[in-house]
């Protein structure tokens, strides 16, 4: 009886605290299946534990929120669903016959929230300012871009680009010239202010939470959503808690027992799509200034056979995960290109231990007295870092801590803030970091490996890489890349060979140790906003720290009970 009351008054603590948000926002907080707070605004937890810093620079690695919502792109690609992009800022766009000239038509009747006029110049400003920025170049774009009248954007390159594309029409957050300019460094200055052309714009802000309005001069028409609220939270428990008070309307995250989660929580519904790769990702380099164990491939390569992947996914992810292709192909929407040259086309899902000490004995590890293995008078013991509100992610790092120990590896978790894991991120400031690699701009494998696996998306320790954070370069693999960019992507035949290449590179090489393919869990409040995707319509990736797919699902939410 004693352990039942302390557990109810914390959760009470939990849902105190999100009210406390709720006041500050002017807000009030809603009961049962009601949810959060005015009818017209939505309250949305995207993981967030600790404070806002105010940013909404749309190129910062800890950007609070704007891709898509403040920041637009050209257009919107479904990564759950193959086909033609939702346009945005543009309208149109074409290839010339070699692959080396991009034409976009951009809209006329845009305006950015300072009333300035949108125009071709500034997506040819934005699309020079990222060519000129490795930081914030993910996809290695090296055009030359070109405002030919007020609506043209012509891009040129020196060679054929085919993959291009989809990056610079649908992950590029196009930003205005005429303020843009005079901001000296796109990745780490700050955005206190910001100003776009999409659907919202920035009301409020506080440390606990801030506020995204109906931009009512939007081209396409002020949304119906009027206004979403983000909020702070303590991490992945007390966002559970609020989602049980009908405290908050859009959670993306693990919650308990969610074959019945309609019945627990009349008014929401909830739906899973798998999508995101789940790995260790590790600081690999020595050449780039990593140092630790795990520079060491072949301990790597232990790790990912010594997983109980069954276990995690039970213990840590309620089944939801699921099988990770060691070549990070995605093994259901990308089975065509696995490649037939893997050891593994997925990851076992039992535990290898044999195999795991087999590749440490292999290396000159050599099993101490206290049962760990060492080299070198190094024992290897690693660290792996996590923010402490991720539950589901905490829970796999410590049960993964038991599986490694029976293969002579010593694994404890780091729990952090949020900003202190993504600050760790960017500059390589750890051994292991628990994360998933995001799918890029179509729904295709080549942005993985372009974005994760390139030599032009890393730096040097110390420096912000975004976003091959495992400090990774092979230049086998980047020559592969480099040879799929430019071969139009209707042209399998051609390009299987480079994904060959590529996918046995990394599973040799384990730069993010696979561990699973994680099922992203939404849950909405369908008794407040119509208009979610299901498993029938998922018209949009349905992630509320996705973007800018967040933001195509707030354009097509209407209150209940709205006009």
């Amino acid at each position: 009886m004693a352990s039942h009351g302390v557990h109810r008054r914390a959760r009470v603590a939990l849902v105190g605290a999100v009210a406390v948000v709720l006041a500050a926002a002017g807000c009030s907080g809603g009961g049962g299946g009601g949810g959060g707070s005015a009818a017209d605004t939505l309250i949305a937890y995207t993981g967030q534990n600790g404070d806002y810093q105010r940013n909404f620079n749309p190129y910062a690695p800890t950007t609070n929120e704007g891709p898509g919502t403040i920041f637009e792109p050209l257009f919107v690609y479904n990564l759950v669903e193959p086909g033609d992009p939702t346009p945005r800022l543009g309208t149109d766009y074409s290839w010339n016959d070699d692959g080396t000239e991009l034409t976009i038509t951009v809209r006329d009747d845009a305006v950015w929230t300072d009333g300035e006029p949108f125009t071709a110049e500034d997506v040819a400003y934005t699309f020079d300012l990222v060519a000129a920025t490795p930081a914030i170049n993910q996809g290695g774009y090296a055009g030359e871009a070109e405002a030919v009248d007020a609506t043209t954007v012509r891009v040129t390159f020196d060679e054929p680009a085919y993959m291009d594309a989809p990056q610079l029409l649908g992950k590029t957050w196009i930003v205005p010239e005429h303020i843009w300019s005079g901001i000296e460094d796109p990745v780490t200055d700050r955005v206190d202010e910001p100003v776009g052309t999409g659907p919202y714009r920035l009301q409020d802000f506080q440390p606990q939470a801030f506020t995204l309005t109906a931009n009512p001069d939007y081209y396409g028409g002020e949304p119906a959503l009027k206004n979403i609220r983000y909020i702070a939270l303590s991490g992945n428990q007390s966002g559970v808690d609020a989602l049980g008070a009908g405290q908050v309307d859009w959670v993306t995250g693990p919650v308990p027992d969610l074959e019945n989660f309609e019945e627990n929580h009349p008014g929401y519904s909830a739906i899973t799509v798998p999508m995101n790769q789940m790995a260790l990702f590790t600081c690999s380099s020595t050449d780039l200034g990593c140092d630790g164990p795990q520079t060491d491939p072949a301990v790597r390569r232990a790790i990912y056979h010594a997983m109980d992947r069954d276990q995690l996914d039970a213990l840590a992810f309620e089944g939801t995960a699921s099988g990770i292709s060691p070549g990070f192909a995605l093994p259901e929407r990308d089975a065509a290109i696995i490649s037939d040259e893997l050891e593994h086309a997925t990851a076992p899902m039992e535990p290898d231990v044999d195999a795991a000490v087999r590749e440490l004995e292999g290396a000159g590890w050599e099993r101490g007295d206290d049962g760990v293995f060492a080299k070198d008078g190094e024992r290897l013991a690693l660290t792996v870092t996590v923010p402490s509100g991720w539950t589901d992610y905490v829970t796999a790092i410590n049960t993964l801590s038991e599986q490694l120990a029976e293969a002579g590896i010593d694994l404890s978790a780091q729990g952090v803030s949020y900003n202190e894991w993504g600050d760790a991120r960017a500059q390589g400031e750890f051994d292991l970091l628990f994360d998933s690699l995001h799918q890029g701009a179509s729904p295709e494998p080549f942005f993985v490996y372009s974005y994760f696996f390139d030599t032009g998306t890393t730096a040097p320790v110390g420096e912000t890489a975004n976003p091959n954070y495992a400090r990774y370069s092979d230049p086998e693999v980047d020559a592969a890349i480099e040879a799929l960019r430019g071969i139009p992507p209707e042209d399998t035949e051609a390009r299987q060979p480079h994904f060959d290449t590529i996918q046995t590179a990394l599973e040799e090489d384990m730069p993010y140790i696979p561990v699973l393919t994680g099922g992203t869990t939404s849950e909405f409040n369908t008794e407040k906003f119509t208009g979610w995707p299901t498993e029938e319509d998922t018209y949009a990736y349905p992630a509320v720290w996705g973007r800018p797919d967040q933001s195509q699902i707030y354009l097509n939410l209407t209150p209940a009970g709205g006009e």
